[in-house]
């Protein structure tokens, strides 16, 4: 007996995030993966604590949200067959999943809960954070979102405005402050001349979009440096493209202090340049080197050089062991 799914009765997945949106562009991005597999209805949910509630640890926290709202989510029965969820809000529910449903939704934790694997039916950490053992699945980077039928559909709603742009299209991914990073304005006039740089030796074009992170000083610095540059420098207003310049771009240069947008940008095959910010992180010096490793990142310096690499499809296999572990739990029954 394999998994039981089909489009008269879809798997139904709850993905469980805490607003944030590199936190649920994760747990959506690996719940459509798994729907690419099986037929299945998703259900975005959200979950945050008030009052003193917050700073608890997951298991000391009484999880009252349990048949009550959260925000505009709600958490009552009936239960879902697949629970993916990511965040510290997440886990008081987590961990308590399996026991409210009585063992029928799988539950699986995407990044490094720091709790038992054991509590859960699947943890899937990234790679860099090192962990491994019984009921741990780790992949390089983080899920998301980016399929090459996203990027198309990105692409096709500026295809007028892409056209104009001289090539190579050079898309630019900033990010910005952090516990462990920031972009000071000094870094930006280094990171506008490297662009700069890059756009007229090459004869191509920027495509370039901010983080919510990204600090106004260094936002207005790069805003400079680059509005002699060729190509659209995303002011945040009307219809998003991020997707679409993803799409469009025959090279990245991605800031060294996002996890997320690099795995974004891997999907794609296309080379990635990576631009160096104010601060460091082990963790993040282990993802980069397994990428390098891989043929697929090379630090930024201001000359455009084309490479090759497959495909980063980390979300894809992550979903087909879920599926896979699925099937053989349902096998048992």
């Amino acid at each position: 007996m394999g998994l039981a799914a089909s489009p008269a009765h879809p798997l139904r997945i709850w993905a469980v995030g805490d607003g944030r949106a590199g936190i649920d562009n994760q747990v959506l991005g690996l719940a459509e993966a798994v729907a690419r597999l099986v037929p299945a209805a998703i259900d975005q949910k959200r979950v945050g604590w008030k009052g003193y509630l917050d700073p608890l640890p997951a298991r000391l926290n009484p999880a009252p949200a349990w048949g009550m709202s959260s925000g505009s989510s709600r958490f009552e029965p009936p239960w879902p067959d697949l629970w993916i969820a990511a965040g510290r809000a997440s886990l008081p529910l987590s961990i308590r999943m399996r026991r409210r449903s009585l063992g029928k939704t799988f539950v699986v934790q995407v990044q490094d809960p720091r709790l038992p694997a054991r509590l859960f039916d699947l943890v899937a950490p990234p790679r860099h954070d090192e962990r491994s053992g019984e009921g741990v699945f780790a992949i390089t980077g983080s899920p998301h979102r980016v399929t090459p039928d996203r990027l198309a559909e990105g692409y096709a709603a500026f295809a007028d405005t892409f056209a104009a742009l001289p090539r190579p299209r050079i898309t630019v991914l900033i990010g910005g402050r952090s516990k462990a990073f920031d972009i000071s304005p000094a870094r930006a006039e280094i990171l506008g001349d490297q662009l700069a740089q890059m756009a007229g030796s090459s004869g191509g074009s920027v495509l370039v979009t901010f983080s919510r992170r990204t600090p106004g000083g260094a936002r207005g610095v790069l805003s400079r440096k680059l509005a002699r540059v060729p190509g659209w420098i995303w002011d945040g207003t009307g219809e998003n493209p991020y997707f679409a310049f993803l799409g469009a771009a025959d090279a990245f240069v991605v800031t060294e202090d996002s996890i997320n947008m690099v795995a974004e940008a891997a999907s794609t095959g296309k080379p990635i340049y990576l631009a160096s910010v104010d601060g460091s992180q082990r963790r993040k010096r282990l993802f980069h080197d397994d990428l390098t490793h891989r043929g697929v990142i090379r630090p930024l310096s201001g000359v455009f050089e084309p490479w090759s690499y497959p495909p980063l499809r980390e979300t894809d296999r992550l979903a087909a062991e879920v599926v896979a572990k699925m099937a053989a739990r349902a096998a048992k029954l």
